[in-house]
Formats: structure tokens, sequence, C-alpha cells
């Protein structure tokens, strides 16, 4: 299926591993010019330079973006834009005692204000092109688990602000979506589960047992959420607004 996307300028946080350079890969695969976002300009020239051979502009742009300097860094070197895509952020585990004050308040900055603020400098460039909004949230806002409540109480809010822009933006011709992953197999989700298979388990390197209960034995691919992300962010899924993809293969 052709998405449709050829030509369009997208951009990606959190683009240096994981579902970020997923979704980038991708969208430079089917034409897109992409600016790929992280804290790191050397990690970010690694991982852009295969997603070069496309034939496509990618550009990458070094960014803090749990700052304000960095946010508006960011929106004035973007230029014309069709699409973005809301993913950096990594908010600690723990439950209500073992996160402290400025834990969680610095990883909402980076992943809950960090996505609205972002999505904030940018709206009036997606507005100008009728272009989309994609969150890439986390299905721990629906499960809601304790042992990971400073991310579950900032995905629920995340989605609660994708459905409520998500209704009033198509009257300025914006579309905003969601995407909430289950477990994906990335480098942060093998260092977690590393640390839970020593502990449970006895033994670190047993981390791929811990996926034996999950749906196909197994947990998700980064390439299969980045092209769910893709199919709601084309003019393929152009009805699409205030709605959320849950991608965690019936686990719930």
């Amino acid at each position: 299926m052709d998405l449709e996307l050829g030509g369009k300028q997208a951009l990606v946080t959190g683009a240096s591993k994981g579902i970020g350079l997923a979704i980038a890969g991708g969208l430079a695969a089917e034409g897109c010019d992409v600016m790929m976002v992280a804290r790191s300009a050397a990690d970010l020239d690694r991982a852009a330079e295969p997603l070069r051979g496309y034939g496509t502009r990618i550009r990458t742009h070094a960014a803090d973006l749990s700052t304000s300097e960095g946010i508006d860094g960011l929106a004035e070197a973007a230029g014309d834009l069709d699409l973005l895509f809301n993913n950096a952020g990594a908010i600690p585990p723990g439950g209500l005692q073992a996160v402290d004050d400025a834990r969680w308040r610095a990883a909402w900055d980076l992943k809950v204000f960090g996505f609205i603020s972002l999505a904030r400098a940018l709206y009036p460039k997606l507005a100008a092109r009728g272009g989309v909004i994609v969150n890439i949230i986390g299905a721990a806002g629906e499960t809601m688990p304790p042992d990971y409540i400073a991310g579950a109480s900032g995905n629920a809010a995340l989605m609660a602000f994708t459905r409520a822009l998500g209704k009033s933006a198509p009257k300025d011709g914006v579309r905003v979506v969601g995407v909430n992953p289950g477990p994906v197999s990335t480098e942060r989700l093998t260092s977690l589960l590393r640390v839970q298979a020593e502990r449970e388990l006895g033994d670190s390197d047993r981390w791929p047992e811990l996926a034996a209960s999950m749906p196909f034995g197994r947990f998700a691919s980064a390439r299969e959420v980045a092209d769910a992300a893709l199919f709601l962010a084309s003019p393929r899924s152009a009805y699409t607004s205030a709605a959320i993809l849950t991608i965690h293969g019936g686990v719930a």
C-alpha cells in the first residue's frame, strides 16, 4: 500500500534509537524528508547515516526537549513541517515512594510537558500545511501498573491531551493521534528486564524468558509500532483524529 507520504516534511523526537529510529527509517523509506531529534549529536549522526541511503533529506538536531530553550531552538530550526512524531522520553519505574519529586518532575518535563510544549510550538507550522501530530505514549496509561506510577499517570495525561487536542485540531486542518505501545524490544526494555531477571530468576541473562507469558511469546518490535504510527500519520488515515491505537498483542 502506498501511504502517500512521499515528499512530506517530518520531525521525529527520540530518534536516535528504538521506536523513534524505526519511525525515522520508515519515513525515509516512504520518501519523506526527516529531521531526527535527540539529546546526543553523536548518537544522532550514527543513527542517521544509514537512512541517507534512501535519497531523501535527513537532518539531525541535538536538543534537550525538557527545556524551553530546547523547544524554542527546535521550533526555529524545523522549517516547514507536515508530520510531528512526539516520542522522546523515558519515565523511571517505581511506586509512589520509590520515585522522588526531582526524578518525577524531570521525567515529566521531557515526556509530558515536552510533548505538549513541542506540539504548541510547532502547531502553526502544521496548521499551515494540514499536518499531523502522532504522540507515542504507552499502554501503561491504560493498564495503570502501580510499580510504574509516574509513567502510568504521565501517559494517562498525554492520552487526555491527545484526545482533547484531536477534537479541536481538525478545524485548523490538523489531525492528532496517539499510539500506546506495550512492551517493545528496545535497549531500554532489555536493561529493565535484566534487572527483573536478576531479581526473579537469579540471572540477568535469562531476561528473554520473561516474554514467555506475552502474546505470541515475545515482545513487540520497534518496526511494528513504527509501521502503525506511519499509517496513522498518512493520508490513508485521513479521517482519524483524537484516537489512540494500543499495540500490546492483546495482553490486556
